[in-house]
C-alpha cells in the first residue's frame, strides 16, 4: 500500500552506517555497547536507585550480556540505539543513554538513561542526553524525542529540564514498578527547523 507522505527517516538510513561514538565532554563519551561491558552493567543494576525505576535486574553477567546483545541488534534492525556513557580516559562505565521505540516514518523516538552512583551530581547525564538528542534531531533526521519518567523520580525530571526537554503533561498511573503504580511525567524535544 503506498504511503501518502515520505518517511522522515528512510528505512536503512541508520543501519547502513555504523553506530557512532559521540563526545559528551572532555571527560566522557557515548559509545556503542561492547559485550565486555556486561560485568559493569550487572554491577550497575545492583544499585537500589537504578532498581527502583526499572522493571528488571541483572542477576548474572550472562543476563547482562544478553541485554547488550539485544541493544546491539536494535541498531541493525533500526528499532532503537543504545550507548554506554563511559569515562573518556579509563573507559569505565558511567551510565547508559538510549533512543528507543523508533518510528522512522514519523521521525520519533523515546530517550532513556541511567547513571552509576559515582557519576551522579556531575552534570554528565544532562550533557549526555543533550548530545544524543542533538545528534538524533539535527544529524539523523528525527523530528521529536519523547522523555518519560515516574513523577516521583525527581532526579530524572531535573535531567529532562537541564537537557531542554519541555514538560508536556502527566499520564496518570501509567507505569507499574515494584512499589506500585506511578504517574508519569512526559517531556519532549522537537526539532526547530
Amino acid at each position: 500500500m503506498p504511503h501518502l507522505v515520505a518517511p522522515a527517516i528512510p528505512a536503512g538510513a541508520l543501519a547502513a552506517t555504523g553506530q557512532p561514538t559521540l563526545p559528551v565532554a572532555a571527560e566522557a563519551l557515548l559509545r556503542p555497547w561492547l559485550l565486555a561491558d556486561a560485568e559493569a552493567v550487572r554491577e550497575a543494576f545492583r544499585d537500589p536507585a537504578i532498581q527502583q525505576w526499572h522493571l528488571r535486574r541483572a542477576d548474572s553477567v550472562a543476563e547482562a550480556r544478553g541485554w547488550i546483545e539485544a541493544w546491539q541488534s536494535e541498531w541493525r534492525s533500526e528499532t532503537g540505539a543504545h550507548w554506554a556513557l563511559v569515562d573518556a580516559e579509563s573507559g569505565g562505565l558511567l551510565g547508559r543513554v538510549a533512543l528507543k521505540s523508533f518510528a522512522l516514518t514519523d521521525g520519533t523516538a523515546e530517550i532513556a538513561y541511567w547513571t552509576v552512583p559515582s557519576a551522579r551530581g556531575r552534570g554528565l547525564c544532562p550533557r549526555a542526553v543533550t548530545v544524543l538528542a542533538q545528534w538524533a534531531l539535527y544529524e539523523r533526521g528525527f523530528h521529536r524525542i519523547d522523555l518519560e519518567h515516574a513523577m516521583a523520580n525527581h532526579a530524572s525530571c531535573r535531567v529532562a529540564a537541564k537537557a531542554g526537554f519541555e514538560a508536556e503533561g502527566i499520564r496518570r498511573r501509567a507505569w507499574l514498578h515494584a512499589d506500585g503504580r506511578h504517574d508519569v511525567h512526559l517531556h519532549a524535544r522537537v526539532r526547530q527547523d
